[in-house]
C-alpha cells in the first residue's frame, strides 16, 4: 500500500468561537474551540498586554525588554460579558473582545475608536523550523500617521512603508535600506488627535507593514515565537513614549564627561599620535572630553590584549591623558581569535563559554583576528565572566570606557553576515537558535559589559557604547547609527534616525559626524557638527581609509564654526544634563519631532527636520551645500531666534537666514537656559556662578535645572539639586519664582540672570521681598543682574 506522507500546507489559520473565559485579578483568559488562548494583562489604566498561545501552550514567559522596575497599577478594572462580546473597561480605555472570531477593538470612554483588528490575530504552521509564524493585522484608521522603529533610514513617518527587524551589520547603508543595526518594534500611531503605541515583544526576525500592501491595513507578523504585543493609549504621544519606556527602562545617570565632545577614528595609533591628537585639541583650544581607540590599540585584534610596540605603556598613556583632561574609550568585539595560546579564548573553551552550531561543534566566522569563536552572551555565567575580563583593562590598566562593536554578530565572508541560523544559545535558561537569539545577542553582550565596567570604575559612573541594540538595551548603554557615509543624503539620514531612536525609548544616541565612510567637504563636516552637539551622544568617527577629520583637517574657517559650535555644546552642559535627568528619571525623550510637540497640528505629521532639543530650544540643520538659510516650519507659539534675538510667531514656514557660521535656533519664549563657562574639558574649571538666560514672555512658563555632583551614586541618596522655575511675564514686570530640593550644594554661589527680549527699562528689583539697589545686583546693560542663587522669588518692576 502507498500512503501520501506529505504535509498538508493548511496557509493561514484563524481563532474561532470562544468557548471559555477566565478572570484572574488583571489577567483575562480566553479559549476558542480551535485552541487559541489570549491572555490580556491590564498593566496601566491606558497599557494592555495581549498574548496569544495555539494548541492551548503558552511558550515560557520570558523578556529582555521588559525593565525590573515598570510601573503597575490601575484605578478601575470592570468585564461585561454581553451576548456577542467581552467588554473589559479600565479608568481610560474600552477593549471589546468578539466571542465569534476573537478579535479586539480598543476605543476610548467616549467611544471613539483608537485600534482595531482587521483579520486580527493569526499564525501558520512553520514546517521547516517546528513552530508557527505569528501574525497580527490591524485597520488603519483614516488619515492615520505612524513613527518610531528605532534607527529606520527612511522618512520619520512610516506611512505606506514595509520595514523589518533583523540587526544587521550593513556598511555604507543608503537612505531607506533595511534592516539595520538595531531591533526596536516598537511603532506609534496618530490619528483623529488620538495617538497609541504598539510594541511587539518578539526577538525572531519581525515585520511591519504600515498600509504598504493595503492602504487600509497595518500587519506585523514573526517568523516564530509568539504573538506578544503590549499596547499604549495617550491620547497624547508624549504619553505613549513616556509609558513604553517606563517599560523597557532607562538609563543611569552617565558622567557628565560622556555628554561632552568626543572624538573618534579607526584608527589612532601609536601611542606617539594619540598624544599628537590630544595636544593639538588642546593647542587650538577645542574642547574635548574623550579619545577613542579602535581596535588597532590589541595584540593582532585580540580583545583584551595591547600591542606592545604601538602602545608600550597603556597604563601610563592613559594616565597622562587624563590628567590634560582626555578620558580613553576603548573597543571590544565580541570575536574572540581561536589561538590555544590566547588566554581569553582558553578559558572560555575550557568553560564551555562559546555558542555552538546545532549538532555540536563551535560556531565560528571570520572578523578582523581571522577565525573566532563567540561567546553565547545570553548565558548568565558567561556574562559574569565576560564582565570579569574588564578588570584589567579598566580597573588596572585605567580605561575609562568600553565601546562594542560588530555585536550584531558580524561575520565576514558570509551572505547572512552573521552567525548561522542553527547556533545554539541558553537564553537564560530557555534553550532556542539564533533565529530568537539574533536580535538580542548585542544586547547581551553590551549588558555584560555594563556590568564589568560599572564595577571597576566604581565609585564612577560607567560609560558603554554599543551598535547592535534590541528594545529595552537603552537601560544599559548608549548607541550610535552605524556605519554611514560622508554625504549630505546622510547628513539627512542622521537627523531622522536620532530623531526616531528618541522617540522608541532610545535617546543616548548619535551619529559617526561627519560620515564614517569617504570624506566630507569642510562644509558638509561644519553642517554636520551643527547638528551633532545637538545629538545626546556627540562623537566624530570616521574610516582611516578616507583621509582625516578631526575639526583642524579643512581650513581655518571650518576649524573656527566647529570650535564655536562645541563651545556652545558646552555652555548647554547643564540644560542638556538636565534633559537626561528628565529622560532617565520621567522617562520623557531628548529630541522630540515636532508632531511629538505638537500633534495635534497636522503641519507637523510629515516634518523631518526640525526638532525640540530638550523642552524649549528648536533646532533645524542645514542639509544642503552652498545654503543661506532655509524655509523651516515654526511651531505654534512665540519663540526667540538664538542668534539676532528677534521674536517669531510659529504656526508657519518661514525663511530663516543661516550662513554657513550658524543654523537655525530658536528659544520658546519664557524659557530659562542655563548655562556653564566654555570649559575645554568637564571639571576643568569650577564653576563659580551658573548663567540663566531669561527668555522674556507675557504669561507663564516653567523651566528646570538639574544638578549633582556629575558623577558617582551621591545622586540616588538625594545628593542632588533641582530648582524649578516658573517664570510670569507681564508688559511691565516679570516675576521669576525658584524651588528647589535635594540635598547637592553646587559649587557657585549666585546666578547671572540676563533677561532677553526684556520690553522696559528695568526700574526696580525686590528679592524675596525685599527691595534691593541696582548696584546690589551689578545690573549691566540694562537686563544683566547677579543675585545668590538661593532666592524663592525675583521681582523686576519696569518704568
Amino acid at each position: 500500500m502507498i500512503t501520501n506522507t506529505e504535509l498538508e500546507y493548511k496557509g493561514n489559520l484563524y481563532p474561532n468561537r470562544i468557548v471559555d473565559f477566565n478572570q484572574e485579578t488583571d489577567k483575562f483568559l480566553f479559549t476558542t474551540e480551535n485552541g487559541v488562548i489570549l491572555e490580556l494583562t491590564v498593566l496601566r489604566n491606558s497599557a494592555v498586554r495581549f498574548r496569544y498561545a495555539t494548541d492551548y501552550m503558552f511558550q515560557p514567559d520570558f523578556s529582555y525588554a521588559i525593565s525590573e522596575d515598570a510601573s503597575r497599577g490601575y484605578n478601575r478594572l470592570d468585564v461585561t460579558d454581553t451576548k456577542t462580546e467581552y467588554l473589559i473597561e479600565t479608568s481610560r480605555i474600552k477593549i471589546l473582545v468578539d466571542k465569534e472570531t476573537l478579535r479586539v477593538q480598543i476605543s476610548n470612554l467616549e467611544g471613539k475608536i483608537i485600534n482595531e483588528d482587521e483579520l486580527g490575530f493569526h499564525w501558520e504552521e512553520n514546517y521547516e523550523y517546528g513552530g508557527n509564524s505569528v501574525k497580527m493585522s490591524k485597520i488603519t484608521q483614516t488619515s492615520e500617521s505612524y513613527y518610531g522603529m528605532g534607527d529606520k533610514a527612511t522618512h520619520s513617518n512610516l506611512k505606506g512603508k514595509r520595514v523589518s527587524n533583523w540587526v544587521t551589520d550593513q556598511y555604507a547603508y543608503g537612505k531607506d535600506q533595511d534592516p539595520l543595526y538595531k531591533a526596536i518594534p516598537f511603532y506609534i500611531g496618530l490619528h483623529n488627535g488620538m495617538a497609541y503605541g504598539i510594541f511587539f515583544d518578539n526577538t525572531f526576525r519581525t515585520y511591519f507593514d504600515f498600509a504598504h500592501e493595503r492602504k487600509n491595513v497595518t500587519s506585523f507578523w514573526a517568523d516564530g515565537g509568539e504573538m506578544n504585543y503590549y499596547f499604549f493609549y495617550g491620547p497624547e504621544m508624549s504619553r505613549v513614549v513616556q509609558a513604553y519606556t517606563d517599560l523597557t527602562g532607562t538609563p543611569e545617570l552617565p558622567p557628565l564627561w560622556a555628554l561632552g565632545f568626543h572624538q573618534s577614528k579607526w584608527s589612532y595609533f601609536p601611542e606617539s599620535r594619540v598624544k599628537e591628537i590630544a595636544k593639538k585639541f588642546r593647542k587650538l583650544k577645542i574642547p574635548c572630553d574623550a579619545l577613542y581607540l579602535d581596535i588597532d590599540y590589541m595584540d593582532g585584534f585580540r580583545c583584551f590584549t595591547w600591542d606592545p610596540d604601538k602602545f608600550p605603556d597603556p597604563k601610563a598613556m592613559i594616565s597622562n591623558l587624563n590628567k590634560d583632561g582626555f578620558k580613553t574609550v576603548v573597543m571590544i568585539d565580541p570575536g574572540i581569535k581561536v589561538d590555544r595560546d590566547y588566554w581569553v579564548y582558553k578559558e572560555a573553551l575550557d568553560n564551555d563559554y562559546f555558542c555552538k552550531r546545532g549538532d555540536g561543534p563551535l560556531m565560528q566566522g571570520k572578523v578582523w583576528p581571522g577565525v573566532c569563536s563567540f561567546p553565547d552572551f545570553t548565558k548568565p555565567v558567561v556574562r559574569q565572566w565576560w564582565a570579569g575580563l574588564y578588570k584589567e583593562l579598566i580597573a588596572e590598566t585605567g580605561a575609562h570606557a568600553v565601546w562594542n562593536d560588530m555585536n550584531e554578530p558580524a561575520v565576514m565572508e558570509v551572505p547572512t553576515k552573521t552567525a548561522p541560523l542553527d547556533t545554539r544559545h541558553d537564553y537564560d535558561g530557555h534553550p532556542c537558535t539564533h533565529r530568537k537569539a539574533h536580535n538580542v545577542y548585542g544586547t547581551q553582550m553590551i549588558r555584560a559589559t555594563y556590568e564589568g565596567v560599572k564595577k571597576y570604575v566604581f565609585p564612577k559612573r560607567p560609560f558603554v557604547i554599543t551598535r547592535a541594540a534590541y528594545a529595552g538595551a537603552q537601560r544599559y548603554t548608549s548607541t550610535w547609527t552605524g556605519d554611514n557615509v560622508a554625504t549630505w543624503e546622510h547628513l539627512w539620514i542622521a537627523n531622522v534616525q536620532v530623531q526616531r531612536m528618541c522617540m522608541s525609548g532610545f535617546s543616548f544616541v548619535g551619529s559617526d559626524i561627519g560620515g564614517f565612510a569617504e570624506q566630507p567637504t569642510g562644509e558638509l563636516f561644519a553642517r554636520w557638527i551643527q547638528l551633532g552637539i545637538f545629538h545626546p551622544f556627540c562623537r566624530v568617527h570616521s574610516s582611516g581609509d578616507h583621509g582625516d577629520q578631526e575639526p583642524w583637517s579643512f581650513d581655518p574657517e571650518v576649524t573656527k564654526i566647529v570650535r564655536k559650535f562645541i563651545e556652545l555644546r558646552y555652555q548647554l552642559l547643564p540644560y542638556l544634563y538636565t534633559m537626561f535627568w528628565k529622560y532617565a528619571n520621567d522617562n520623557v525623550p531628548m529630541l522630540k519631532p515636532l508632531v511629538y510637540y505638537d500633534q495635534q497640528d497636522p503641519q507637523t505629521h510629515f516634518r523631518t527636520d526640525e526638532f525640540i532639543f530638550g523642552e524649549q530650544i528648536l533646532v533645524c540643520p542645514i542639509q544642503e551645500p552652498n545654503a543661506q538659510g532655509r524655509r523651516m516650519y515654526i511651531p505654534k507659539g512665540k519663540w526667540h531666534n538664538y542668534w539676532t534675538g528677534e521674536v517669531v510667531e510659529g504656526g508657519m514656514e518661514k525663511w530663516v537666514v543661516a550662513d554657513i557660521d550658524k543654523i537655525p535656533i530658536f528659544v520658546r519664549e519664557g524659557a530659562i537656559i542655563p548655562l556653564y563657562p566654555v570649559q575645554q574639558y568637564v571639571g576643568e574649571l569650577e564653576i563659580k556662578e551658573l548663567i540663566l538666560n531669561v527668555y522674556f514672555k507675557i504669561g507663564v512658563e516653567d523651566s528646570s535645572v538639574y544638578e549633582d555632583a556629575h558623577d558617582g551614586y551621591d545622586y540616588k541618596k538625594g545628593g542632588y539639586s533641582l530648582r524649578n522655575f516658573k517664570l510670569n511675564g507681564k508688559e511691565n514686570e516679570i516675576i521669576i519664582q525658584q524651588f528647589k530640593s535635594g540635598t547637592y550644594i553646587a559649587p557657585y554661589q549666585k546666578f547671572r540672570i540676563k533677561i532677553i527680549g526684556l520690553p522696559f527699562k528695568i526700574k526696580s528689583i525686590m528679592v524675596d521681598n525685599v527691595q534691593v539697589s541696582m548696584k546690589d545686583v551689578s545690573l549691566n546693560g540694562g537686563s544683566t543682574i547677579e543675585i545668590a542663587k538661593n532666592f524663592t522669588a525675583l521681582h523686576i518692576k519696569g518704568k
